[in-house]
């Protein structure tokens, strides 16, 4: 809210609507740096007579949108410094093997590295022995009907593949059937419709294109494209450019996987009121603001839980905004002074630009300009409420970790999108939200260290590698930070997440006051350097019990100790601490790393985050706010587990069983430590349950 000034309360200005909005051509690609594409179009099975007609049409984009294009079949093209010139690889109707394992080796590098993938129809029925193509990819080809007509179901009309295509979109090609669904790892982008044609397998969840990260890269991939005719139309040459945008890092998407999502708002105002002046009109299932200042809020319910997810565009300099968390009322200036605002406008200063919480808290503004797409684009929020605390996701990147600590405020309650006035033109579309319910009071709490209630001494310091973004930094003998409202039921034992290139020092935990009672303290070691970050963990006693008022103080000698970048509190009958297994090693996220597809291991134990599961008996099994995965799951034998963004899907179900084996229930098969290997860094994988040592494992 730019020019909406706040009272003395320090509120923020409030009005929406809805919006309309016709399909563009095509993506707005015309300001995009220069970029490098390689076509690859090698085929060992069968050719598609297309290909030509392909490789023209990329090259004929490339010309238009400022890329250039190398087209080959050369599969000795994939070296290690051939492929660094190119942002991204699009595999135009390859099949069969295509690739030797060296040049496979140098491929999983690229997209290690951050490189893009496309994979185009065939890309499909390629590589079915490569189990990183495999999951890169998505799905592998299983079968096709004959040619026809069918309609194509557009369910994410945000990312830069899709967001010109109607919801539903009719032609023809050579629709293929998948050996697997890619829904549970890739972000769907439009699906089949099998009554519309003859011959689909898949039923009604029938994805025909979607997205990806994986393994630092990106992926993209569109089951059409099969016949010659494909590539001269335009709606078809549209989406193709947007996924080679997205691989290639100019467009920017959310492309997690998504599941268990009601609809709010996709076309059908049902629900929804508007308070105050101006409005939204609504046109394409897409809401546009017209007028203002107004709130066009969800009156239907309110919510407490939740994950709200919407997507979003400004026409150009404009400005709008976010609420949650206000009180049933036809006012808007209720959602102001009761609630919060996530800001879009990406000019305005630092506490009001878009993804603050306006004039509380600043967004990452690093991590925030590298996931923006600019006005003309469309962006994708996620607002994740757990109690008081509200993390915001742009485009799948988290820039912003903000907790509630006044009680005249919450972030429980209605939702609602603001129409800031005329001249500021923002349009939403697909407004879904998912209710995650009231963690167990078993749950163990994890409190970002700059997001303090009071403090004295001590900032907010913006560092590369912290969760949130920001540590809790400046850190000297005296200061302390107090956190408001944090409850401490059942709270054993307390770990951070720390850095230090300095003398390091001791952190103590206490209530009621700076001199209150220690419960606990912990001495934090120099690190190694200011980019090192290392868990300490140390028990409480004492502990009182309900909300609380808890203090961080901080010893030591010198100054600069140490920054704190997060803190969890335990509990003892969470389900939450080592998984041990053979040699009595721990099950470990190698590297710690939080990326999807990270590797799961065992070492030696150690008591680090990567080491710390939070189990749900036949459900999930946690480390580092992420699942335990079967890789695209798999259930042949030697199927990789890693560790993926929790998604609800089967392949992260697990089931402790009385012989000590732990079943992921969809294959039927058991954790397993590769080859009964018990060194460090052995992988664990998915085998047949055998109730051998290398199975048998001890839950928290």
């Amino acid at each position: 809210m730019r020019s909406f000034l706040r009272p003395a309360l320090g509120v923020a200005t409030a009005a929406l609507a809805v919006l309309a909005c016709t399909s563009q051509a095509a993506p707005v690609s015309a300001a995009d740096a220069a970029y490098d594409v390689l076509v690859f179009s090698k085929t060992a099975g069968f050719r598609h007579d297309s290909i030509a007609a392909g490789t023209q049409a990329i090259r004929d984009l490339g010309a238009a949108n400022n890329f250039t294009v190398t087209a080959t079949e050369d599969a000795a093209a994939f070296t290690t410094g051939n492929l660094a010139q190119y942002e991204a690889v699009v595999f135009l109707n390859t099949t069969g093997d295509v690739l030797n394992a060296s040049q496979q080796s140098v491929f999983e590098s690229y997209i290690g590295s951050g490189g893009g993938f496309v994979g185009v129809h065939a890309a499909a029925d390629t590589e079915y022995g490569w189990s990183f193509y495999g999951n890169l990819v998505g799905a592998y080809f299983a079968s096709h009907p004959h040619i026809q007509q069918a309609t194509v179901r557009v369910e994410n009309r945000a990312h830069a593949a899709t967001a010109h295509l109607p919801q539903t979109w009719t032609r023809t090609d050579e629709w293929y059937n998948y050996q697997t669904n890619a829904r549970s790892t890739a972000r769907v982008l439009a699906t089949l419709d099998e009554s519309s044609y003859s011959g689909g397998s898949m039923g009604a969840d029938h994805p025909h294109s979607w997205c990806k990260t994986y393994n630092g890269g990106r992926a993209f991939y569109t089951g059409g494209g099969h016949t010659q005719a494909s590539y001269a139309e335009p709606a078809f040459r549209a989406h193709l450019l947007g996924g080679i945008r997205y691989a290639a890092g100019r467009a920017k998407a959310d492309c997690r996987p998504e599941t268990g999502y009601t609809t709010l708002y996709n076309g059908s105002t049902s629900g929804w009121s508007q308070a105050g002046p101006g409005s939204f009109s609504n046109a394409d299932a897409t809401l546009t603001s017209v007028g203002g200042m107004g709130l066009y809020w969800y009156s239907g319910k309110q919510f407490t839980d939740y994950s709200l997810k919407l997507d979003w565009r400004l026409a150009g300099d404009d400005n709008s905004g976010v609420f949650i968390g206000f009180p049933p009322s036809s006012d808007p200036w209720s959602a102001v002074n009761n609630g919060y605002e996530i800001q879009i406008d990406a000019t305005d200063a630092a506490d009001r630009t878009t993804g603050a919480v306006y004039t509380f808290k600043s967004a990452d503004i690093a991590a925030r300009d590298a996931a923006l797409n600019p006005p003309g684009e469309w962006n994708t929020y996620e607002l994740l409420v757990e109690g008081e605390r509200l993390q915001v996701f742009l485009n799948g990147v988290k820039i912003n970790d903000f907790t509630n600590t006044d009680p005249a405020r919450s972030l429980a309650g209605h939702i609602g999108i603001q129409n800031h006035g005329t001249g500021d033109d923002a349009s939403f579309r697909n407004i879904r939200i998912k209710e995650l319910g009231t963690p167990p009071p078993t749950g163990n709490t994890t409190v970002q260290a700059e997001a303090f209630s009071a403090a004295s001494g001590v900032t907010p310091f913006t560092k590369t590698g912290a969760n949130g973004g920001q540590t809790l930094g400046y850190i000297d003998p005296g200061d302390w930070a107090a956190y408001q409202g944090v409850d401490l039921t059942g709270v054993t034992s307390f770990r951070a997440r720390i850095v230090s290139g300095g003398p390091g020092g001791t952190i103590q935990v206490r209530t009621g006051s700076t001199t209150g009672t220690v419960l606990g303290s912990v001495a934090v070691p120099n690190t190694g350097s200011w980019t090192s970050f290392a868990d300490v963990t140390t028990a409480l006693a004492g502990v009182p019990s309900g909300p609380q008022t808890l203090y961080l103080t901080f010893t030591g000698s010198g100054s600069g100790l140490f920054d704190v970048d997060d803190f969890t509190l335990m509990k003892g009958s969470g389900g939450a601490g080592p998984i041990v297994g053979l040699g009595g090693k721990c099950l470990d996220v190698r590297n710690a790393g939080t990326g999807d597809g990270t590797q799961i291991q065992i070492y030696t134990c150690n008591g680090s985050a990567a080491q710390t599961w939070s189990v749900t008996p036949n459900s999930t099994v946690r480390a580092l706010g992420k699942c335990l995965d079967v890789s695209a799951g798999g259930s042949a034998d030697g199927t990789k587990i890693q560790l993926w963004t929790c998604n609800g899907t089967g392949a992260q179900n697990w089931s402790a069983q009385a012989d000590g084996t732990v079943r992921n229930p969809q294959s039927g098969k058991c954790l397993d430590v590769s080859g009964n290997n018990s060194a460090d860094g052995t992988a664990v994988h998915l085998w047949t349950c055998h109730s051998g040592a290398n199975q048998k494992w001890t839950l928290p």
